[in-house]
């Protein structure tokens, strides 16, 4: 299946049909957990209305770490399979993925303000995920110049593969420091949240994967349909 996909006309008619459905239903998901959040809930008894920012700031914190966390999956699949599509992958991740760390970031601290009494702490999760950031933008910036120097996208790989030390870094941050960011309130075991509060973040969360995938694939068609302008002009001028 894996080098089915390798083929990018295959790849283009499974996803030229698939971009639309993605963005739209996660569009409209993310449209339910947030009329949800904002309308049917009720405040929680510490932190008054300003508890209904999770619902914002969870998503983008998942898709921020999820999405570097693909893009070291498609490193691997470039560096051992030679998956042509795979290069093509990662790089239409970065973007997005960076969007989301900063509106992470963001969102964090809006509600960081009332919560702490600040917009900014250099605890152990927020600095970690600010270099996330960074680190997506220093990939960006590799990316571009190895494909404009006509590279053959290893660099970029090994980067997207060394990048993932931040991960387990944001994740277990809360655990091995004492920091201001709450510890994890949802697990495989169950929730700190009460549900009344929670339920709408899964509506959140679903549709703003979605939302993600569905830019991801409208990115990598627009990347293999330039590859192919670039191979046509190469051919015209030979």
């Amino acid at each position: 299946m894996l080098h089915a996909l390798a083929n990018p006309t295959r790849f283009l008619k499974i996803a030229r049909p698939l971009t639309p459905i993605l963005l739209w239903l996660g569009v409209a998901l993310f449209a339910v957990g947030a009329w949800g959040g904002l309308m049917r809930t009720p405040p929680d008894y510490l932190q008054g209305e300003t508890v209904r920012i999770m619902y914002i700031h969870v998503p983008t914190a998942w898709l921020g770490m999820g999405g570097w966390s693909g893009i070291a999956i498609s490193s691997i699949v470039f560096l051992v399979w030679r998956h042509p599509l795979a290069s093509v992958a990662a790089r239409a991740i970065a973007v997005p993925g960076a969007v989301f760390a900063a509106l992470c970031l963001v969102t964090g601290s809006i509600w960081g303000r009332p919560t702490w009494g600040t917009w900014w702490q250099w605890d152990g999760r927020l600095t970690s995920m600010l270099l996330l950031f960074f680190v997506y933008l220093a990939y960006i910036a590799l990316a571009r110049a190895d494909h404009d120097r006509g590279g053959d996208g290893r660099i970029p790989a090994i980067f997207g593969i060394a990048g993932t030390v931040l991960l387990p870094i944001i994740r277990y941050s809360v655990t091995w420091w004492n920091t201001l960011h709450q510890g994890q309130s949802i697990g495989l075991t169950g929730s700190t949240i009460d549900s009344a509060i929670l339920w709408p973040l899964f509506w959140t969360l679903a549709g703003a994967s979605l939302f993600f995938a569905g830019v991801v694939l409208m990115r990598m068609r627009a990347l293999v349909a330039a590859q192919r302008v670039e191979a046509r002009l190469r051919r015209l001028a030979v």
